[in-house]
């Protein structure tokens, strides 16, 4: 019967003559050749929408518009297509066929297809790859970021993309999607970025989650940090760290900038730390304890003129120092720089019993070292006191008599203990000052020789190519970070330290860079020894940047109570060349800390493939 009417014409007045069927139903009664006639012209119909579709296919889309409803995407705008128009027959088949139950919403979706069936859903506007070509998907991989994709059984999309999901997971947040809902699933979020997806850098938040942010202070219109203790984590490249923290642009600056020629500049989210929280700063260096009024020179930043330096983040720093040795050596200036490091460090982490000096000393003036141990990153700090790098020595004259010499070619007695560590602060100057290093008469001793009279230049000249040399020789430079710090300016007036110069008026730094002191002469013969030397030396000039600052030394302060002989005794000076704790050091870590961000950044460029 399908075959003989196959191609009938639509339009046919009378499909078969009254006569054969007569021959084929024997009713008599009227109403059943009416229902005779309605069941043939419906299966006439039916037989009519087969005729479009000879073998009919479950997964054809003629098949499934018969019997189901096209989907139609929530809030999309549609062009009219075949399938649009195939609807009319599915409407007029629900017309003879209706069903029981209810009829889907347009604004409903329908459960996802079975896995890797790929369907030819209706195609919606506005919706554009990353390449500019409109793409429907089923099952894909997630989208790539910005792109903008009909998606169905996929997981969720990139950040920023636009998609319409049939049967997903939760969409990220930031992203225009329409998804079923998935029962249990609200909550879960997606543990990794698949390997076939474009990462999406993002610059971080100001204070990401388990970050710890370096406040760049009001240069870089930041305040006061919110320091806090991270995990210890394990990893010390500044490379990651930069990118966590959003500081690698940030030391890229660095890299070429001279980090000596600036300014101090006023800054009242400093100091570093608050002024006596540190019980480890020496009576000396301790002028808030010992009762100086005024606490003004403590808020100033020192500010390159061709970057700016990122503040000093202690917990930062000690990832840097995870597992190494920072030594210092040389005078009590560095002793100054090195209290003013261990409170800065020690300040920042919140179980301080873990951080400790190694013999249990609280008192650091009296040892030829010091260490102290942070526990919970596996690193010390450490002093060893060498105040001309080399040694001091004893000797006899003719008579017998025993006489203090300076071996100018004899590195420090203390030289192996330190040449193993990984970071080294040298430094020198001040003691050259004193009246037998000035004078230089028999005192300066090579070999067995002693130097009747040698001028003090020309001795240090001897005693720095000595320090080059034991360097060059000794300390590994694929191991060993080595600085040297510069000579730090005094500020005596009406006077040098034991003849009544003082300091203790001065509470503002110097202005007018008419008034600094000229170049030392021994920081060009430093620099000298640099140049012929095999070892790069990081050379920390700080000696300009000093010269600004006559305000901050302990002056009267040095000290909390002076005894009636102290006051009365006409050799009784004012200390106006070393520093108040907080203080003008901070700045000196706080450039050594730049100084270890761009050597890490840098070594991180040179292991690129």
């Amino acid at each position: 019967m399908a075959d003989s009417t196959k191609y009938i014409p639509i339009n046919e007045r009378s499909l078969v003559s009254d006569l054969k069927l007569k021959n084929i139903f024997s009713f008599q009664t009227k109403k059943t050749r009416a229902f005779a006639y309605v069941f043939i012209s419906v299966f006439v119909a039916f037989t009519f929408f087969l005729a479009f579709n000879p073998s009919p296919d479950p997964s054809s889309p003629w098949f499934s518009n018969i019997f189901t409803t096209t989907p139609i995407q929530p809030n999309s705008t549609t062009t009219t297509t075949p399938s649009s128009a195939r609807s009319h027959f599915s409407s007029i088949y629900s017309f003879f066929f209706p069903s029981n139950s209810s009829t889907i919403s347009r604004s409903q979706t329908l459960n996802p297809d079975p896995p890797n069936v790929i369907k030819d859903p209706p195609i919606a506007l506005n919706q554009t790859q990353t390449d500019g070509s409109n793409q429907t998907t089923s099952g894909s991989p997630p989208t790539q970021p910005g792109s903008n994709q009909t998606t169905s059984g996929s997981p969720p999309s990139q950040h920023g993309s636009n998609q319409t999901t049939i049967g997903s997971l939760p969409s990220q947040p930031g992203s225009n999607q329409t998804s079923e809902t998935v029962p249990n699933l609200a909550s879960e979020a997606p543990k990794s970025v698949p390997n076939n997806a474009t990462e999406n850098v993002v610059k971080p938040s100001p204070n990401p989650q388990g970050s710890v942010p370096i406040s760049l202070g009001k240069d870089a219109g930041s305040g006061p940090s919110q320091r806090k203790e991270e995990k210890s984590t394990g990893n010390n490249n500044v490379a990651s760290l930069g990118k966590e923290l959003g500081i690698q642009d940030l030391v890229k600056n660095l890299v070429n900038c001279d980090l000596f020629d600036g300014e101090w500049v006023r800054d009242e989210s400093y100091p570093l730390y608050k002024p006596g929280s540190c019980s480890l700063i020496d009576e000396q260096f301790n002028c808030f304890s010992n009762g100086r009024p005024d606490l003004g020179f403590q808020m100033f930043k020192w500010k390159p003129k061709g970057c700016t330096l990122p503040r000093l983040d202690g917990i930062k720093m000690l990832q840097l120092l995870r597992g190494k040795r920072l030594v210092f050596v040389g005078d009590s200036l560095n002793r100054n720089m090195w209290e003013s490091l261990i409170c800065i460090l020690r300040n920042s982490i919140k179980d301080q019993t873990k951080v400790y000096e190694a013999s249990g000393r609280h008192h650091f003036r009296a040892e030829a070292s010091y260490s102290f141990v942070f526990q919970d990153y596996n690193c010390t700090v450490e002093l060893f006191v060498a105040p001309f790098l080399v040694q001091e020595w004893e000797t006899k004259d003719k008579n017998g008599t025993k006489k203090e010499t300076l071996r100018l070619d004899l590195i420090s007695s203390s030289a192996d203990q330190y040449k193993t560590a990984d970071v080294v602060v040298f430094n020198t100057g001040h003691w050259w000052t004193h009246d037998k290093t000035a004078k230089g008469q028999d005192y300066y001793q090579e070999g067995s020789h002693v130097y009747r009279e040698l001028n003090v230049l020309e001795a240090f000249r001897k005693a720095m190519t000595t320090w080059g040399m034991w360097v060059d020789a000794n300390m590994n430079p694929t191991k060993t970070s080595v600085f040297f710090r510069g000579y730090s300016a005094s500020h005596f007036s009406g006077g040098q330290w034991n003849s009544g110069g003082a300091c203790d008026h001065e509470v503002e730094p110097i202005k007018n860079t008419t008034y600094l002191t000229p170049y030392p002469d021994k920081m060009i013969v430093l620099e000298k020894v640099f140049k012929g030397m095999k070892t790069r030396v990081s050379y920390m000039n700080i000696t300009r940047q000093t010269d600004f600052r006559k305000d901050g030394h302990p002056s009267i302060y040095r000290k909390k109570h002076y005894t009636a002989a102290e006051i009365k005794s006409p050799l009784h000076y004012q200390d106006c060349s070393h520093w108040c704790l907080p203080g003008v050091p901070d700045a000196w870590n706080e450039i050594l800390y730049a100084q270890l961000l761009v050597k890490q950044y840098q070594q991180n460029q040179h292991q690129k493939p």
